[in-house]
């Protein structure tokens, strides 16, 4: 006889916050699905049901795009910040060394 592992529960919840970490990030969902202890499967499919349909209230407008841009805008960002950071870096070094 063959035993079947019981799948796992999550609450409404844990997927909501997954799926907004897994969006949010500019990390892959496969590792994001890692670090949360899902398979990336399941963490693919609550992201196209949370995504695939429209909320009551919000135009039909299709969303894939404005993610792909807020992915986009959110790497820049983060590049923008990085040169700064050096920026400043670079300025409190040399205002150490002016004679």
């Amino acid at each position: 006889m063959s035993e079947r592992t019981k799948a796992k529960s999550y609450t409404a919840e844990f997927k909501e916050s997954a799926v907004k970490l897994a969006v949010a990030s500019m990390r892959p969902l496969a590792q994001t699905a890692r670090e949360l202890g899902v398979s990336k499967d399941t963490l693919y499919g609550w992201v196209r049901q949370y995504h695939g349909k429209p909320q009551p209230g919000e135009s039909t407008v299709h969303s894939e795009p404005l993610y792909e841009e807020l992915k986009r805008l959110r790497r820049e960002v983060s590049i923008l910040k990085e040169e700064r950071d050096i920026l400043k870096k670079a300025a409190a070094y040399f205002a150490k060394h002016v004679p």
